[in-house]
């Protein structure tokens, strides 16, 4: 028996908003739509160039508030060729990021940003 991960769901406020940052910050694109009037939602698929990461982007039309995070670090992954890079072209374009950091003993092998509503995305050394 073999699993694979299909998508991360996230449950977002500003639909537009967090696509044009998982678009802008991360170079995903928009892959597929299901909208479901009647329910009061909308499913949005963001895909990683390679088309083998995916990120739903979940909407509740009547949501007024942020969603509650927690305190337990949950975050999407993502790999990166050029990390210094990657973080300048973050902070350039003003995106809350940190400072690169490494596990304790160990260099800087990643960095995390900040999406629209509050999720952690640690962009890491490839």
């Amino acid at each position: 028996m073999k699993f694979e991960i299909a998508h991360i769901c996230l449950r977002v406020l500003n639909l537009e908003k967090s696509i044009e940052f998982y678009r802008t910050a991360l170079g995903f694109r928009e892959v597929r739509r299901k909208d479901f009037p009647e329910a009061g939602f909308t499913l949005v698929f963001m895909a990683d160039e390679d088309d083998k990461n995916q990120v739903e982007l979940t909407y509740n039309y009547d949501r007024q508030t942020p969603y509650e995070i927690g305190d337990g670090y949950s975050h999407l992954g993502v790999f990166t060729d050029d990390l210094e890079g990657a973080l300048d072209f973050h902070r350039k374009n003003g995106y809350e990021v940190t400072d690169i950091k490494g596990l304790p003993g160990s260099p800087g092998k990643f960095y995390f940003l900040t999406d629209p509503d509050g999720y952690k995305v640690e962009v890491i050394r490839k």
